[in-house]
C-alpha cells in the first residue's frame, strides 16, 4: 500500500485510489473495504462500481465510461479538495489501472490534497488461482491494447517476452475493436515456443458467468472466440505442464524448481 502525503493539511479532503480486486469483496483488502467505507464520494467506471455496490449505500457515486480516465482523475482531484473520494479501479489500480493516471494528475495540479493508493489482487493473480499455479516464477505481462501504446511497440516487446520462454500473460487480449491482435500475438509466440505449450484462459475470474478453458499452443486458435475483455489469457513457459488426472485437465502448473533440489 503506497501513501502519498503530500504535505499536512487543515482541511479534510482525502483521495483514495482503490483497487477492487475482481470485484467480489470476498477478494478485497480490509484496506481498501476502509477506505470505501470512509469515503463520501466514489467514482469509478460504472462496471467496477456495481461490483461494490453494496459498500456503496449512502454515498454520492459518479459513473463515468469507458475512455474518459483523464475526465475522471480531474473531477476525483477536484472533489477531494474538501471530501473523502475514492477512486475505484478495478484488478490493481497500478497495474493497468487508474493509480497512473491519477498521480499524473495531482503531481502537475500541485495539489496538497493527501493521497494514498490502495493495493488490489490484479487479475494475472486472481485468474491464475483459477487454473493451478501457472506463475510459479518468473512471468511477464503484456497488454494487447494499443490504445496507448502503438501496436508496432507491443508486437517487439512480445517477440522479447516470448524468448524468455517464461509464462507471458496477456491482459486486454480480444476486443470487437481489436480481434486480430490476439492472433498476431500468439503467431509471435509459436516463432519461440512449441505447439504442445500449455494455454489457458479464464473468464470473469472470481466474478458471475467465470469460465476457464485450458489448450495448447497449436489448438489455440481453434478457441479464440472463447476470449473477450473480461479474460485473461496464460501462455505457458519452457516448464509449464497441463496438470492431468485421470485423463481430467485440472490445471496448469510451472515448476519452481523444487523438483531439482528436493526428492518429493
Amino acid at each position: 500500500m503506497g501513501v502519498l502525503l503530500l504535505q499536512s493539511r487543515d482541511n479534510r479532503g482525502r483521495l483514495y485510489i482503490v483497487s477492487t480486486g475482481p470485484g467480489n469483496l470476498l477478494h478485497m483488502t480490509p484496506r481498501a473495504l476502509k477506505a470505501l467505507g470512509e469515503a463520501e464520494c466514489v467514482i469509478g467506471n460504472g462496471f467496477y462500481l456495481d461490483l461494490v455496490m453494496p459498500m456503496l449505500a449512502g454515498k454520492e457515486v459518479i459513473r463515468s465510461s469507458m475512455g474518459r480516465e483523464v475526465d475522471r482523475a480531474k473531477k476525483a482531484l477536484a472533489l477531494s479538495e474538501d471530501r473523502v473520494v475514492a477512486m475505484v479501479s478495478g484488478g490493481d489500480a497500478g497495474i493497468y489501472g487508474m493509480a497512473s493516471i491519477v498521480l499524473e494528475v495531482v503531481e502537475r495540479s500541485g495539489t496538497a490534497v493527501p493521497v494514498e493508493v490502495v493495493p488490489g489482487i490484479t487479475a494475472a493473480v486472481s485468474a491464475a488461482s483459477r487454473l493451478g499455479s501457472p506463475l510459479s516464477g518468473d512471468y511477464v505481462t503484456m497488454s494487447l491494447s494499443d490504445l496507448l501504446t502503438p501496436w508496432e511497440e507491443i508486437e517487439r516487446r512480445l517477440d522479447l517476452a516470448f524468448q524468455m520462454r517464461v509464462p507471458v500473460v496477456l491482459y486486454n487480449p480480444r476486443s470487437r475493436g481489436r480481434p486480430h491482435n490476439l492472433g498476431a500475438a500468439i503467431g509471435i509466440a509459436r516463432r519461440h515456443l512449441p505447439a504442445e505449450t500449455p494455454v489457458g484462459v479464464v473468464r470473469n475470474a472470481y466474478r458471475e458467468g467465470e469460465e476457464r478453458l485450458i489448450t495448447t499452443l497449436g489448438e489455440f486458435e481453434d478457441h479464440f472466440a472463447f476470449v473477450d475483455m473480461h479474460s485473461i489469457v496464460f501462455v505457458g513457459g519452457e516448464e509449464t505442464r497441463i496438470w492431468r488426472d485421470e485423463g481430467d485437465e485440472r490445471g496448469i502448473i510451472t515448476p519452481r524448481g523444487y523438483h531439482r533440489k528436493y526428492v518429493y
